[in-house]
């Protein structure tokens, strides 16, 4: 029983000591990303906004989109889990913000693709006050 053990202990540490050689996938040989990092310039407090990240696939292999996890409540991403990008082709996901961060912000999400990709884009600016609008009467 005590010889069971030890073997099962070394096969462990040998099966995680390969699993950490592994040398991580290069995602910019994969996908192109355009827009991943997006400066929203100056605007209004509270006025939500939203942009596109485009997604191309220049390897050989479909890559499958499989979430996005985003920094805060404030980012809202719009995309179909599990779509499937075909070799040559273009995918946009929609990231959307609330506008209710006052000042300067930035602001993340994490797409995950199958097979270990993922790539963390983000964007950025200013929000600032309106004027209050008056009706002309005093």
């Amino acid at each position: 029983m005590k010889k069971m053990l030890v073997l099962l202990a070394a096969l462990f540490t040998g099966l995680m000591t390969m699993a950490q050689n592994q040398p991580a996938k290069d995602i910019t040989k994969v996908l192109e990303f355009k827009n991943a990092e997006y400066n929203m310039g100056k605007i209004p407090f509270g006025k939500p906004l939203e942009y596109e990240v485009e997604i191309k696939n220049i390897s050989t292999e479909t890559v499958v989109l499989e979430r996005i996890e985003v920094g805060c409540g404030c980012t809202t991403p719009k995309y179909e889990a599990g779509h499937k990008i075909l070799p040559g082709d273009v995918y946009k996901v929609i990231l959307g913000f609330n506008g209710g961060s006052m000042g300067t912000f930035t602001k993340f999400a994490t797409l995950y693709f199958k097979d270990g990709l993922s790539r963390q884009v983000k964007f950025f600016g200013e929000a600032y006050q309106e004027p209050a609008k008056t009706n002309g009467k005093r």
